[in-house]
Formats: C-alpha cells, structure tokens, sequence
C-alpha cells in the first residue's frame, strides 16, 4: 500500500501571487512562502508589496515586490519572467488572485469602468495564466494554477455587481478549459469561489449595504484563514488528479 500524501511541501518553487498587498492575496502569499516556496508578490501599491515581503522575510520566508498594474498587458505578460528573475527559478504556482468590483448597476456603468473591471478581473488572469502556463510547457515542467473565482459567479443579487458576477463566471470556465488543454502537460489548473470572506473589497460593500452577515445562515463574515486548507490542497500531491474544478467555500452563505 502506497504511503499516505505528506503535508504541503512547496521548497524550491517559485509562486506568483496578484493581488498580494491585502485580504486573500496577502494571506495566501504568507502561507505559501511557509510551505517553503519563494513568493513574488505582485500588485499596484509597492509600499504595502515592500511591507507584505518584509513581513515574510521576518518569519523565515523568502518573498519580493513585483509592481504590477493587472490593466496593463504588457507589464502582465512580462510579470512571470520578472518573477524568475528576482528569485532564480520558472514560477510553478501561480495565484491569479486579483480582482475589483464595479459597485454600480449595469446601465450606469462608464466605459472606463468596464475596461477596467475586465482588463483587471479576466484579460489580466488569461494572459498571466497562459504565460506561465507556456513557459511552464517549453521547460517540461508541472505546475499548479489556482484563479479565484467568487460565488457570484454563480450567484447574482441584483445589488450592483453585475459585470463582477460575468467575469467571475468566465475565471470559473477559464479554469475548465486551461485544465483540459494543459493536463497533458502536467500543469493542473484548479479555483476557488470563496463566499464573504474579510477583505478591502468586503469592507467596501459593507459600508455601502450593512452588514450583510445578518442573513447568512451562520450570520458571520468568514477570516482569509479559512481557506488555507482548500489553497493547501490545491497545490499538494493529495490533488494531484483534480484539475479543471472551482471549489466554493461559502459557510452556506449561498443558495444552491
């Protein structure tokens, strides 16, 4: 009988997060770089980027800034080479963690907004994603993708979220399709739709709508805590056969 998985392992790999300056981004570059991988964080403020990797360095880990605007295609495509680099080796796990809301109804929206809730929520991911994923394919190496998604991908209130629900459902349809094209390469592309968990995106549509947990069946606002062990096995050898699926973790926040 085959040994059981060990526990997460990532020494030697080299990860890129987006959206790394605060809320999910931030605590998923922590808990990757304690696994043991070099992290590069990526994201708009390079102040709080500086402060994030000062943070993981102090803890033993091994983590660097990497200024990114995730609307600006180019710097996007560079971003994984960037990533090797400043830290020596391809990226193998990519975190395509970035996103914004729109907050406003549809019919309202400027054009400016739209491009912007697109190019940072969907263009972005893609062509990140399939960089990594075609050097990954030139080196012959494997690789884990994990793109956030949101249960209102699934889910859709009326409250002014409506371009975020259609581009968090296309990150739920992107993760299917790359997983199917690149299994042969080894390179396993899986998501999360998390529910309402902290975050500065939280925070804003709790000062616009209340406090929202009230009508959650458990009436609490989940901590990016808790979704550690769904990142975790997301990219450890136990889901080494899962790829091409979202997982929602929501505290049953949501109808289904």
């Amino acid at each position: 009988m085959s040994q059981p998985t060990l526990p997460t392992n990532l020494d030697g790999q080299v990860a890129l997060v987006t959206g790394a300056t605060s809320g999910l981004g931030c605590r998923f570059a922590h808990l990757i770089a304690d696994c043991g991988a070099k992290v590069a964080l990526a994201g708009r403020r390079v102040e709080r980027l500086e402060e994030v990797a000062a943070e993981i360095e102090a803890r033993g880990g091994t983590a660097v800034p990497l200024p990114l605007d995730m609307t600006d295609d180019q710097a996007v495509k560079a971003a994984p080479a960037r990533a090797e680099e400043l830290l020596g080796a391809p990226v193998q796990i990519l975190i395509n963690n970035a996103g914004v809301p729109d907050a406003q109804r549809a019919h309202k929206m400027s054009l400016e907004l739209i491009n912007t809730v697109f190019d940072t929520n969907l263009r972005g991911p893609w062509i990140l994603a399939c960089e990594v994923g075609r050097r990954l394919i030139e080196e012959k190496l494997p690789g884990r993708i994990v793109n956030i998604s949101s249960v209102g991908a699934y889910n859709y209130a009326g409250i002014g979220a409506a371009l975020y629900s259609v581009t968090k459902s296309a990150i739920v349809r992107m993760t299917e399709v790359l997983a199917v094209e690149w299994a042969r390469n080894h390179i396993n592309v899986t998501g999360i739709a998390p529910g309402s968990f902290e975050s500065e995106m939280m925070d804003g549509m709790l000062e616009r709508m209340g406090d929202l947990s009230q009508a959650f069946p458990r009436k609490r606002i989940g901590k990016p805590e808790q979704l550690d062990s769904t990142m975790l096995y997301l990219l450890s050898p136990a889901s080494e056969m899962v790829t091409g699926t979202v997982i929602t973790v929501d505290d049953g926040q949501t109808p289904r």
